[in-house]
């Protein structure tokens, strides 16, 4: 008998960057962030477990995915597996409905969907807290995926991970923020995926430690900011979060450049846009693409800026939480 469930989750912007680990082995971040869950950018997930089965199979967008990534799904499976004392391989069919793997925290979006779609399959009984630390066992920024909204990551301190998990924070913000995401290069996957360029930065860069230094301070600044109200100072802190995280990868040796030529292009009309009293703020992550938190007010007037220099513009609402769509 097959055991099946479909999961929708919506990827999540980091405005304080999640950019290192303390360990690999059971993806546990350097230090904490806090993001943006968005309701554009969306990733559609089934699994069905199949005692007939020989092995787990991945299906990615359309089509059977790479022995690497299927390995990886197998690697996450087997904790799910472990907790329902079940031993059934799985058939997982995914689909991202935004560009995978270029920088728009596809593996966020796609690991909250699976640890939802996989527990409700495998018949676990989880909270949410239990789903966000499974997540982050198969993507460390998919742990604040599970949730809408703001959601702030916690480090933890416990060797074992059992205090690293992400919750959803309250703000009044939320009613009146939009993301405008301005894609770069239409999409195309980024040559330095995110954990290696990570780790490099973190074993190379002289400037790392000096990132990691910052990250509390941007901390309590964004959460104050959520907790005032505030988006001007919530959007400096993510605006400058973002420029120390790719300062830190751009110093490493070699070399972690993700930006390309329209990157900076953008950013400088981000930056021209609030000369003109239009609220804009940039965020990159591990990719090209320029995402610019704005308020409903001024989206469409950032948009329409920032429309003729890049491949495609996305506004965003806030996202909701991951869900189950079907059992």
């Amino acid at each position: 008998m097959t055991a099946r469930a479909t999961a929708k989750a919506c990827a999540n912007i980091a405005l304080v960057k999640y950019w290192g680990k303390r360990d690999a082995q059971l993806n546990l971040p350097a230090a904490g962030s806090l993001s943006l869950t968005l309701a554009a950018l969306v990733t559609e997930t089934t699994v069905a477990f199949d005692p007939a089965l020989a092995a787990d199979e991945l299906v990615l967008d359309g089509s059977a995915a790479r022995t690497k990534e299927t390995a990886r799904i197998t690697t996450f499976l087997d904790l799910v597996r472990g907790q329902a004392g079940i031993s059934a391989r799985a058939r997982v069919t995914s689909t991202n409905h935004f560009p995978t793997a270029s920088g728009l925290a596809s593996s966020a979006s796609g690991f909250a969907a699976l640890a939802v779609a996989a527990a409700t399959a495998a018949g676990l009984a989880a909270t949410p807290r239990a789903l966000s630390i499974l997540a982050r066992r198969g993507s460390g920024s998919a742990a604040r995926s599970l949730y809408g909204g703001f959601v702030r990551m916690h480090a933890g301190h416990a060797p074992d991970g059992s205090d690293a998990f992400a919750e959803p924070i309250t703000s009044r913000l939320l009613d009146k923020v939009r993301m405008v995401i301005a894609i770069v290069g239409g999409g195309a996957p980024k040559s330095h995926g995110s954990r290696d360029a990570m780790d490099h930065t973190a074993a190379t860069s002289p400037l790392y430690q000096a990132w990691l230094d910052l990250v509390p301070h941007d901390l309590a600044a964004a959460e104050g900011a959520l907790a005032a109200g505030d988006l001007p100072a919530l959007g400096a802190v993510a605006e400058g979060n973002a420029l120390a995280m790719h300062a830190s990868a751009m110093a490493a040796r070699p070399a972690v450049i993700y930006w390309q030529p329209t990157t900076l292009a953008l950013l400088a009309e981000v930056r021209a846009l609030r000369d003109r009293g239009i609220g804009a703020w940039a965020t990159m992550d591990a990719g090209p693409h320029v995402k610019v938190l704005t308020s409903i007010e001024h989206a469409d007037a950032v948009a329409a800026a920032l429309r003729p220099l890049a491949s495609e513009v996305i506004v965003s609402a806030p996202g909701g939480p991951t869900t189950v769509t079907a059992g």
